[in-house]
C-alpha cells in the first residue's frame, strides 16, 4: 500500500465520493448569514491576528447563555462525541457529503438536510454541539492546592505574602526605605531609576525623573497641557509624535465631562505614576527568550507602571534601534495619534480603567509567565486519544469561556496592535483586561517554543462590534472568584501563530508541527494532575489576514489539546458551517479512536498526495474530505 492509500484497516480505497472534489475555497467563501469571522489586520509591528469576532450564530437564541442541546434526544457518549441512542445502535453513518461549501457547487456539499454525524438532520437553530458544557472542567472547580506563595530563582514577587489579607491592598517588597535599584540589560529600566538621567546640554545631566515629577505636578486643562508635560522629558519626540487623537477625543467631551477629566481624572493618574517610587521597590526581572520565569505583582502595581506608559515615562522605549527592539512598544504615544473613531474608543476604554483603579485601589494579584518548553512532543509516534470537544458557533471565549484556560491569539510581540491602531481579538481583550498590556513591558518577542500566561487580569470594561465597529460599551463588574493568590481565577496564554502568504505552506510537516508545538506549548502545564486542568477555550487561531485554514488549525488544536491531557471549548464566532464540520471530524476520529499520531500520519500524507500535487493556489480534495475515507 503507498503512502497515499488509506490506513491498514481498510485493505481496498473505496470509490471517493465524486463530490468530494470541490476546492478550499469554498471553506472560506460562506454566504455573509453564516461566516463572520474572517477578519485579522497585519502585524503590528507584525500584527496582530484575529479571531475572536463576538457574534451571534444565525437564530442563535440567547448568546450569553449555555449553548442549546444538539437534539431533543438524550445523548449517549460513543467515545468522546455525544451521539443519539438511534445512531448508538446503527453506527454512526461514515460520509463525506456532510462537510460544508458555498452555493453553487456540488463537491462534498452538507446534505440536503444538514446532516449531522448521526446522520439525522440538525435543527436550524443548531449552536452547540459535542459533550455538554458541564462536562468540561474549570477553575477553581477543578483547580488543585496552591503551594504557598513565595519567591524562588524563577519566580519574582514584588509584593509582602507574609501580610496578605483578603480585600486589603498589597503591600510592596521591600518596602520603601529598602528600595532598590538596578539599571542593566535584565531587568526592566523604570522611569524613577537614579540612573534615568536627561541631558540639559552637552556636559550637564539631570534626573529625569525629577522632570517628570514637576511636568506631572503642574494642573491640566485641555489635551494641549497633556501633550506639553509628555514632551518636556521627552524632548527628542517633539516633532515626531502626534496627539491628535487625544485632541479629538477631549474636544468631544461635554463641559462636565471635560471637568471630572482634567480636574479629577487626570491628576488622579498623574499621582498614580509618581507613586512608582513607594509602588515598585525591587528591580524587575525582564522575561527573556528561552528562559521560564514568572513575576508576581499587586494590581496597584500594575496600575502604577500603566499609568506611567499612557504619560509615556519609561526610558529607552521609544525608538526600536534601542536596546529594547526585541520587546512591544510600552509608551502609549502610538495611541494619541490619528483621528479614527477607534482610537476614541480606545481611549474611552483605557481611561474607564483608569477611572476605576484611581477611585478604589485594586486589592487583587496577577502573575506573567513565560514557559518555554525544550522538549516537545513526538508527533507522529503520539498514542493519545483525542479529549472532549464542545463546539459553539456563538458566545465568545472571555464570557463563555469563563474559568477555562483563555487563549489570546496573539502576536509574538504581545499585544500587537493594542497601543496603536490593532483592533482585532488581541487588541481587544488587552483593552477590556488592560492588565494584560502591563507584559508589553517586560516580555521579549515569543520563539517558537513559547509561551506567555497570565493568571488574575481582571475585566474592567464591557464592548461591542469587532475591529472597526468596537465601541466600549461600559463598566464591567468582574465577579470571577479569586484563588489563595488573590488572584482572579482567569488565565490567559497568548500564543502566536504563522503568518501564511501562500495557502499550501500550512500543510507542510515542519509548519504544521510548529503550529502543534506552539499549541501544546500554550496548554501543557507541566507536573500539574489531569483532573486539575480546566478545558481550553479557543477558536479560529490564526486565520484570517494570517492565511490559516479554519479547518486545519481546529485538527490541529484538538490535537495539541489531546496531548496536553485537556478539554477543548471551541468557538466560532458566527461561524455555523465550520461548528458542523469540525464537529463532524472529531467524531470520525474519536469513533475510530484514532491517536494523536495516525492523525498525524494523515496530515502529513494530505500534504504528500493532494498539496504537492497541486498546481494551481488550492487543493482540489479538501482535507476533510481526505480525511474523512481514511479514518
Amino acid at each position: 500500500m503507498s503512502d497515499c492509500e488509506p490506513l491498514g484497516k481498510r485493505a481496498k480505497r473505496p470509490m471517493r465520493d465524486s463530490r468530494c472534489s470541490r476546492t478550499l475555497d469554498d471553506w472560506l467563501l460562506k454566504p455573509v448569514v453564516t461566516q463572520r469571522s474572517s477578519h485579522q489586520h497585519h502585524p503590528e509591528p507584525a500584527g496582530s491576528e484575529q479571531n475572536s469576532r463576538k457574534q451571534e450564530c444565525p437564530e442563535s437564541t440567547d448568546p450569553f447563555g449555555e449553548e442549546s442541546p444538539v437534539t431533543s434526544e438524550k445523548p449517549r457518549r460513543t467515545g468522546s462525541a455525544p451521539v443519539s441512542d438511534a445512531a448508538a445502535n446503527t453506527g454512526t453513518r461514515k460520509s463525506t457529503n456532510v462537510f460544508t461549501e458555498a452555493p453553487g457547487k456540488v463537491a462534498c456539499r452538507r446534505a440536503a438536510a444538514a446532516a449531522g454525524a448521526d446522520g439525522k438532520a440538525f435543527s436550524g437553530d443548531v449552536t452547540g454541539l459535542g459533550v455538554p458544557v458541564s462536562d468540561l472542567r474549570r477553575a477553581p472547580g477543578c483547580s488543585g492546592p496552591l503551594p504557598a506563595l513565595k519567591p524562588t530563582d524563577s519566580h519574582t514577587v514584588l509584593i509582602r505574602t507574609d501580610l496578605l489579607q483578603p480585600g486589603e491592598v498589597p503591600e510592596p517588597y521591600p518596602s520603601p526605605d529598602q528600595l532598590q535599584d538596578r539599571w542593566d540589560d535584565t531587568h526592566v529600566k523604570l522611569p524613577c531609576s537614579e540612573h534615568n538621567l536627561f541631558p540639559v546640554d552637552r556636559t550637564t545631566l539631570q534626573s529625569r525623573w525629577d522632570l517628570i515629577n514637576k511636568a506631572l505636578s503642574v494642573p491640566f486643562s485641555s489635551a494641549h497641557d497633556v501633550k506639553d508635560a509628555i514632551l518636556k522629558y521627552n524632548t527628542g519626540q517633539a516633532k515626531g509624535w502626534n496627539f491628535t487623537a487625544l485632541h479629538v477625543y477631549c474636544k468631544g467631551l461635554q463641559a462636565s465631562e471635560a471637568q471630572q477629566m482634567f480636574g479629577e481624572l487626570l491628576p488622579a493618574m498623574a499621582q498614580l505614576a509618581l507613586r512608582a517610587p513607594s509602588l515598585l521597590t525591587q528591580p524587575i526581572p525582564l522575561l527573556r527568550t528561552q528562559r521560564c520565569r514568572s513575576l508576581t505583582l499587586s494590581q496597584e502595581q500594575v496600575s502604577c507602571l500603566l499609568a506611567n506608559a499612557f504619560f509615556c515615562t519609561f526610558p529607552r522605549r521609544n525608538s526600536r534601534r534601542m536596546e529594547f527592539s526585541n520587546y512591544p512598544d510600552i509608551n502609549f504615544s502610538r495611541l494619541f495619534e490619528g483621528s479614527s473613531q477607534s482610537k476614541q474608543e480606545k481611549l474611552k476604554t483605557l481611561l474607564w480603567y483608569f477611572r476605576r483603579v484611581t477611585q478604589q485601589r485594586p486589592a487583587g494579584l496577577l502573575t506573567y509567565t513565560r514557559q518555554c518548553l525544550q522538549r516537545l512532543p513526538s508527533w507522529s509516534s503520539s498514542e493519545k486519544q483525542f479529549s472532549k470537544l464542545r463546539i459553539s458557533c456563538d458566545g465568545s471565549i472571555e464570557d463563555q469561556g469563563y474559568g477555562m484556560l483563555q487563549v489570546d491569539f496573539a502576536n509574538r510581540f504581545v499585544g500587537g496592535g493594542v497601543t496603536g491602531s490593532g483592533l482585532v481579538q488581541e487588541e481587544i481583550r488587552f483593552l477590556i483586561n488592560p492588565e494584560l498590556i502591563a507584559a508589553r513591558l517586560f516580555t521579549e518577542a515569543l520563539d517558537d517554543n513559547e509561551c506567555l500566561i497570565i493568571t488574575g487580569a481582571e475585566q474592567f470594561s464591557r464592548y461591542s462590534g469587532y475591529s472597526d465597529t468596537y465601541r466600549w460599551d461600559g463598566n464591567h463588574d468582574d465577579q470571577t472568584p479569586r484563588d489563595e493568590w488573590k488572584r482572579r481565577c482567569t488565565e490567559i496564554v497568548a500564543i502566536d501563530a504563522l503568518h501564511y502568504r501562500n495557502f499550501l505552506e500550512q500543510f507542510h510537516a515542519e509548519h504544521m508541527s510548529r503550529e502543534l508545538n506552539k499549541a501544546f506549548c500554550g496548554f501543557v502545564r507541566p507536573g500539574v494532575q489531569t483532573e486539575n486542568l480546566s478545558a481550553v477555550a479557543t477558536g479560529n487561531w490564526g486565520c484570517g489576514a494570517f492565511g490559516g485554514d479554519t479547518r486545519l488549525k481546529a485538527v490541529l488544536q484538538m490535537m495539541a489539546a489531546a496531548e496536553a491531557e485537556r478539554d477543548l471549548m471551541y468557538f466560532t464566532f458566527g461561524d455555523a458551517d465550520l461548528l458542523r464540520d469540525v464537529h463532524h471530524i472529531h467524531t470520525l476520529i474519536t469513533d475510530a479512536y484514532a491517536t494523536v499520531g495516525s492523525v498525524f500520519s494523515l496530515l502529513l500524507q494530505y500534504y504528500e498526495c493532494v498539496c504537492k500535487k497541486t498546481t494551481r493556489g488550492k487543493p482540489q480534495e479538501t482535507l476533510y474530505c481526505f480525511l474523512s475515507e481514511r479514518l
